[in-house]
Order: structure tokens, then C-alpha cells, then sequence
């Protein structure tokens, strides 16, 4: 066996699927919590794993406006069940993140920030559109205001990243720019062939982690065989969205009467955000322990689809659920580009599968931009 030295920068290089194995054991030895896709409870999630088997090879899903179902998909693929029910944000921004710690004492009380002892993680598998969504909350957290917890967590994670082979049926990425296949962003990232995978080294941290490892240079025939996929998998998709002058078109429909019909199937339970690889709210709660001896306060995931969210002093700013709806999808389709530079949506599909009444978010938007401004 030929033996090579670290791939450079921008290499592409053929790794055998047997050697998935070694490259998990390799980032583990290097203490790294390895996070991937396996399968719990009939769908898939993200979850720390051990070994490669752990993954879901070999299954696929069919999603549809508010249904989701496992089904087996090309024997032997590791990654045919993209995206995953779990977004990836669950490991940067935590659905719960404790802030400060208060004790009593003999002196009175003291106040000292949580600790936050991050892990160090490798996220194996994660898609375009779940990519792009990583970039965008890095906007929302590490813009004007750096969030330590969040920043924490982004210095210790590497990512390997995979472009889909087969979109889902709710997956619009194509429309968004933000997929099928990786652009920036990765240390790793890899095109699954049936007999290999192609890798895409991205960074320092990548090219060392391969040093060793049972790999090949690319030739023309894996490049062009890893091009038949993705360019098989951008003439799959089968949901779109017509983006030009989007944040123009949701602006000047504030008082259409679409957002009346919307609401009448919406049930303001919130899914969509907790699925939504890009949404951020949050609270902040306060706790005291029985003895009251020791407080804590804690930053919790949220969502404007709560009521309880838009409560101020004097009355609430979103009391029904038309005006709670229209604040999702324009925040994430108009005002968003105006705080971070871009739309919040990646077309990852989560918030069609998951939305109990099937709402089609491509389809609001669609009939919103045949609509007289109003």
C-alpha cells in the first residue's frame, strides 16, 4: 500500500467506506464527542455515536407536507436520509443554557457566571443547507454582540460535512442557494459514492486528521463519477421557491388577507421553530432550589408562536395567531436580510414535514407574490 502525507488544502481524495471507521476512532482519540445521524424512535436524529454501523445505512424517508416516514433506501449508503428531524443548532445554541449561579452564604449571597465546559465536537454528516444555517447563526451570535456560550462551542467543533445524493421531497435548498452540495465552511467534506466516499479537504484541521488514514488521490474518473451525483441530485428537487424580491413582496402584504387564511389551520404550537435549523428565540428563566440556598438562571429555547413571547408590560404586541404567523415569515423571509444580510431560510423543508397541519410554507410565499399589495 502506497503511503501519502497529508492532502493539501482544496484536495479532493478517495476514502473507502471501511475506512469511515478509522477516521470516527481517529477524532475520538483526539477527544472529540463524534455527533451523527442514527435512527431512534422511527426517524433520524442526531445523536453521539461510537461506531459507524450506528448510522442509518441503508434507509431513506418520505416526507410530505406534515408527515414523515422511514423507508429503506439503496443498500449500503450512509447518508440517504438527509436532512435529519434534529437540526444541528442544538449543539451550538442549547435548548437550554444555564447563565448565572447565585448562593447563599454565611456572608450572603454570591454571584458567579455557569461554568461552560463545551465538548469538543465533530459533527459527521451534516448537509448543505444545515451548513448554511451554522453560517447564519454565526451572524446572529457572533455579530455585534459575541455570545460566549455560543462562541464556546464554535472554536471546538469540527465539521464534516455531505452533499446530498437524493433531496427530500420538502427540501428546497436549491431555490435558497444554500445546496444541494457544500461551498464553504467544512474541514471534510464528502460526495458518498456507492463504493467510496470523495472527500473535499477544507481546512488545516482536516488535512491532519486524514494524515494516516487509508486514502487515495482523487483521479479524473472519482471526480467525475462524485459530478454525476451531485448533479443528478440538483435535477431532484421537486419543491421551489422563486426568491427575487422576496423581503419587497412579504413587506408590501402586511395586510393581505392571506394571513387570515393561514391562521385558520395554524395551531401556534411552534414546531416549525423548534425544527428550524436558523431560528433563535429564546427566555430567560429564574429557579430556586427548595432549601433556597442555591438560583439559577437559564436561557431556554422559545418561539414568537408562543403567546407568552410577545407579553410586555400593558398588554401583548401579538395576541392572535395571524399576527404571530406573519411574524415568523417575514422576519425569516424580509427583515432577516436586513439585520444579517441574507434571508433566514435555508430550504432545508423542516418546518413543511414537521408542521402537524401540513402548512407549506413555498406555497404561503406563492400565492403572497400573486397578490395585490396591500
Amino acid at each position: 500500500m502506497v503511503t501519502y502525507a497529508a492532502p493539501r488544502l482544496a484536495a479532493a481524495v478517495v476514502l473507502s467506506k471501511a475506512a469511515l471507521q478509522p477516521l470516527i476512532d481517529k477524532l475520538r482519540a483526539r477527544q472529540f464527542s463524534v455527533i451523527a445521524p442514527v435512527v431512534s424512535e422511527s426517524a433520524v436524529v442526531l445523536e453521539e455515536i461510537e461506531r459507524a454501523e450506528q448510522m442509518p445505512i441503508g434507509w431513506s424517508t418520505q416526507q410530505t407536507p406534515g408527515g414523515y416516514r422511514l423507508v429503506r433506501g439503496n443498500p449500503g449508503e450512509y447518508f440517504g436520509a438527509v436532512p435529519s428531524a434534529h437540526s444541528w443548532k442544538r449543539f451550538l445554541n442549547l435548548p437550554r443554557t444555564d447563565l448565572l449561579i447565585s448562593r447563599k452564604t454565611e456572608q450572603g449571597w454570591t454571584f458567579s457566571p455557569a461554568e461552560d465546559n463545551a465538548p469538543q465536537l465533530a459533527l459527521l454528516g451534516v448537509p448543505a443547507c444545515d451548513l448554511q444555517a451554522i453560517q447564519l447563526l454565526d451572524r446572529v451570535f457572533l455579530g455585534s454582540y459575541s455570545d460566549p456560550h455560543y462562541l464556546n462551542r464554535r472554536h471546538r467543533l469540527f465539521i464534516l460535512a455531505v452533499n446530498c445524493n437524493v433531496p427530500a421531497a420538502n427540501c428546497f435548498c436549491q431555490s435558497m442557494g444554500t445546496g444541494p452540495k457544500v461551498k464553504s465552511g467544512y474541514d471534510l467534506a464528502m460526495t458518498e459514492l456507492p463504493d467510496s466516499f470523495l472527500l473535499y479537504v477544507g481546512s488545516e484541521a482536516g488535512s491532519e486528521l486524514l494524515d494516516g488514514l487509508d486514502w487515495q488521490p482523487a483521479t479524473a474518473f472519482d471526480l467525475g463519477r462524485a459530478a454525476q451525483v451531485e448533479q443528478r441530485a440538483e435535477r431532484q428537487f421537486k419543491r421551489t421557491l422563486q426568491t427575487e424580491k422576496l423581503p419587497e413582496i412579504v413587506f408590501n402584504r402586511l395586510e393581505s388577507s392571506r394571513w387570515d387564511a393561514v391562521a385558520e389551520r395554524c395551531l401556534s404550537c411552534g414546531s416549525c421553530t423548534m425544527a428550524c435549523p436558523t431560528c433563535f428565540c429564546n427566555t430567560v428563566e429564574e429557579s430556586i432550589t427548595l432549601d433556597g440556598q442555591l438560583a439559577r438562571r437559564t436561557r431556554l429555547w422559545d418561539s414568537c408562536f408562543s403567546m407568552e413571547f410577545s407579553h410586555m408590560h400593558g398588554g401583548n404586541s401579538r395576541p392572535t395567531t395571524r399576527a404571530r404567523y406573519r411574524q415568523w415569515l417575514t422576519h425569516k423571509f424580509a427583515s432577516w436580510k436586513e439585520q444579517f444580510g441574507d434571508l433566514g431560510c435555508v430550504g432545508c423543508g423542516r418546518c413543511i414535514t414537521w408542521c402537524p397541519v401540513g402548512i407549506d410554507v413555498t406555497e404561503e410565499l406563492r400565492t403572497l407574490r400573486g397578490m395585490e399589495a396591500k
